[in-house]
């Protein structure tokens, strides 16, 4: 049987371009929500104000071909392989991003802190911050 991804939601942000996006969450992103798609929904129940969680997103614009980098978009770095670096250019575009929710509406769209994701980014998964 061959693996299969599900995307739990989408992000909804005022970032709509790339070259908009800073390079890390604490770097002055914007704040976003998720929607969580309705098959999802209870397993966003216990999810409250104020709980940091991890959120996993496929970088659905990320060239999946890169293998090598420079960090930080910095034109003097040396070449490095991205998997020693949080491109979002990689084979697997997953990001991983620290968030605190801020609120959550009876719809299940949650109002998130700082993510430096484009809008309609998809949404894989939720995990707590531990």
């Amino acid at each position: 049987m061959e693996p299969t991804l599900k995307f739990i939601g989408k992000v909804h942000s005022d970032l709509k371009r790339l070259e908009d996006c800073p390079l890390q969450e604490n770097e002055l992103a914007p704040e976003a929500s998720i929607e969580i798609f309705s098959e999802f929904a209870e397993g966003i129940k216990n999810v409250k104000k104020g709980s940091e969680l991890l959120l996993f997103t496929w970088l659905h614009k990320s060239d999946r071909t890169e293998i090598k980098t420079k960090p930080r978009n910095n034109p003097e770095a040396p070449l490095t392989g991205v998997f020693s670096t949080r491109s979002p250019n990689r084979p697997n575009p997953i990001g991983i991003h620290e968030v605190k929710v801020l609120s959550i509406s009876k719809e299940g769209m949650i109002k998130i802190s700082g993510l430096e994701v484009l809008d309609q980014t998809p949404l894989i998964d939720i995990k707590p911050k531990f």
